[in-house]
């Protein structure tokens, strides 16, 4: 894999649009994590998916980019109104995966926007996909209809490869490379594969990547189903970038299944020494609490509305 020359952005800001936790009462803004004031009149939401508002400074410039969008139209779009923010203004979209709980607002996300926005995708999130649950059997998972999206007005770009935006200062992972012992994605997932089901190791997972000046990188993750410490050191391979700044995103370590692999996680994340965690959105209760045990001071609870400011 040739290295990806990433153009380090003076600042990058991460408004957190939706994710499954809220509290109006969180721990005070500090400088990286500006939370919302106490306003009896504002009514965000919460539920269980992910949405984030990236938007990248470079000398005069700002680039906003749009991750995921969240499990219902009604919570991204109610959200961002009650923050003020224009999803439209976004000159870009990227779906970290094709589950259901990342694409639900987004037909609603085109139409009206100013110019035809590219949409970011892995060609698999397309798929048609179930959960084979050997207690309960198979469960259909809604799917993504490309042509719905081309009619809203999405110019999808379908790339495995790495690949940048906001003028090289933000990196798509693409396909993430899958080198740990203990990362084996979901157990259960399945796809429709040339007229077979098969099971889905889930390809189309990615992540977004900023390099920022005297920081380093911040790595945002919709649900690591590649695996957190996989994505990691991966973006860490094709930028040719060791320090890491911040890691945040969903890390899929909720449930029985993947309870195993908490400790061996968190033993990853120690080693890649990030200055903050952000464990979101599918990371579990259990696997949050963990990592603020064994990271203390490092770990940052996210609630919905909060910008991160690297």
């Amino acid at each position: 894999m040739t290295e990806i020359t990433l153009k380090p952005a003076d600042r990058v800001e991460i408004t957190v649009l939706v994710d499954n936790y809220i509290d109006i009462f969180v721990t005070p803004s500090t400088p990286v994590d500006r939370r919302l004031p106490f306003a009896t009149g504002r009514h965000l939401l919460a539920e269980h998916g992910l949405s984030c508002l990236v938007r990248v400074f470079a000398g005069n410039r700002e680039h906003t980019i749009l991750l995921d969008a969240g499990l219902s139209r009604d919570c991204l779009l109610n959200n961002a109104r009650e923050l003020g923010i224009d999803l439209h203004a976004a000159e870009a979209i990227v779906l970290s995966h094709g589950h259901f709980d990342h694409t639900g607002a987004l037909l609603a996300l085109f139409p009206g926007a100013t110019h035809q926005v590219p949409f970011i995708v892995h060609p698999d999130v397309f798929l048609q996909r179930r959960l084979n649950n050997p207690a309960t059997g198979p469960v259909s998972l809604p799917q993504l209809d490309a042509v719905a999206l081309k009619k809203a007005g999405a110019d999808i770009k379908m790339r495995k490869e790495p690949s940048t935006l906001a003028a090289g200062h933000l990196l798509v992972t693409g396909e993430v490379e899958r080198t740990t012992s203990f990362e084996k994605g979901m157990p259960g997932m399945e796809a429709m594969v040339e007229n077979h089901w098969e099971a889905d190791p889930i390809h189309d997972d990615q992540a977004l990547v900023i390099n920022v000046k005297d920081k380093d990188l911040v790595v945002i993750s919709g649900c690591a189903h590649a695996g957190i410490i996989n994505t990691v050191e991966y973006a860490k391979k094709i930028t040719g970038v060791e320090k890491v700044h911040t890691v945040m995103g969903g890390f899929h370590l909720t449930g029985p299944v993947f309870e195993p692999i908490i400790q061996p996680t968190i033993d990853g994340m120690k080693r890649i020494n990030p200055e903050y965690v952000v464990p979101m959105h599918c990371t579990g209760w259990n696997a949050i609490n963990r990592f603020f045990k064994e990271m203390p001071g490092r770990c940052i609870l996210n609630t919905v509305g909060t910008t991160y400011v690297f």
